[in-house]
């Protein structure tokens, strides 16, 4: 039901770009991705991230509610709002969502004639991730005693004081996959099926409250999806995008040494279309810089794909399915390793 208002809101208000795309991460024009998608850039709105975020708020405020105001034990159970498990993940979701808002606005208004900047200049957003890892960082080190990941098998990885940055660096690598975001439908199937993987992981571990929450993200995505499946009503954007990368740093790190888990290794098979995205944008600035020439037609690699003739649809649809393999994949090494 939020949806409904959010798409009038979004449309009433013309919460779009002013103007598409003009230049690359490395300051680059970009033909090639105005020539397909600045017609779309131009009239699909953003802050579709917000029906995401605006549903999980909506689950855990009735079910503390239900919980506080009354006396039924099932619903002492459904409240998964905890300290030990779900606090710091919340939170991470909040401020990102906050932040990747701010950034929205920006964007939406700084396009046009307006003053206003074309949203929030990676830097800014890239310290804002930063400083959120490191107060979790050192919440996981000096107040729950986290100084390591566990690696399959039972390998144990005792980092010290260097988990510390080691923390942060993973935050920053997850949020880089956020570019993920650019294709109707794309971003919403991959975060489903990834926070699907966590919540099996999380409900392995006995983490239920932390499972609880994963799935409801799962659901509120899967409400996003249903608008955002082509020909999208709206996108999920930085206000979307944001907050579900840095929740989930934070519930791979929950699922990790803390649990007796394999959290963060397992990041790196369930969220590996995140990390292959942002590798073919670092490549691609690269190979430009010192080589002088692209190797994509145009990165990030999903749209690579669209310049070589692959339909939109079925680049969503390959990387669903890959990413579907790649949950499953996670869940069984953390069910048996």
């Amino acid at each position: 039901m939020l949806a409904f208002p959010i798409t009038g809101f979004l449309y009433r208000n013309k919460m779009w770009k002013k103007k598409a795309k003009e230049v690359a991460f490395d300051g680059t024009s970009t033909p090639v991705f105005n020539k397909m998608h600045a017609a779309r850039e131009m009239g699909v709105p953003r802050l579709g991230g917000s029906l995401i975020w605006g549903s999980v708020i909506i689950t855990i405020a009735a079910f503390v509610s239900l919980d506080l105001l009354t006396t039924f034990p099932i619903f002492d159970k459904l409240n998964f709002l905890s300290r030990g498990q779900t606090w710091i993940p919340l939170v991470a979701l909040f401020v990102g969502a906050a932040v990747g808002l701010i950034d929205d606005f920006l964007e939406i208004g700084g396009n046009g004639n307006s003053t206003l900047p074309g949203g929030l200049p990676l830097r800014k957003r890239l310290i804002v991730v930063g400083i959120v890892s490191l107060l979790a960082a050192l919440w996981f080190y000096f107040k729950l005693d986290v100084d390591g990941i566990l690696l399959p098998f039972g390998i144990a990885l005792p980092m010290g004081i260097f988990f510390i940055p080691f923390f942060v660096l993973i935050a920053l690598a997850v949020y880089s996959g956020g570019i993920i975001d650019g294709l109707d439908g794309l971003a919403g199937g991959i975060f489903a099926a990834i926070f699907s993987a966590y919540a099996g992981v999380a409900f392995h571990q006995q983490q239920i409250n932390l499972a609880a929450f994963c799935a409801v993200l799962v659901g509120a995505i899967l409400a996003f999806l249903w608008f955002n499946i082509p020909p999208a009503r709206f996108y999920m954007s930085e206000t979307g995008s944001m907050a579900l990368t840095l929740t989930l740093t934070m519930v791979a790190f929950m699922t990790d040494q803390i649990a007796d888990g394999y959290g963060v290794s397992l990041l790196f098979i369930i969220a590996a279309p995140l990390f292959v995205t942002s590798l073919s944008v670092i490549i691609q600035m690269l190979s430009k810089k010192f080589r002088g020439k692209k190797i994509l037609i145009v990165s990030p690699l999903h749209h690579h794909f669209e310049a070589i003739g692959w339909p939109a649809y079925k680049v969503t649809m390959r990387y669903w399915v890959i990413s579907i393999v790649l949950a499953i994949i996670g869940m069984i090494v953390a069910f048996v390793a």
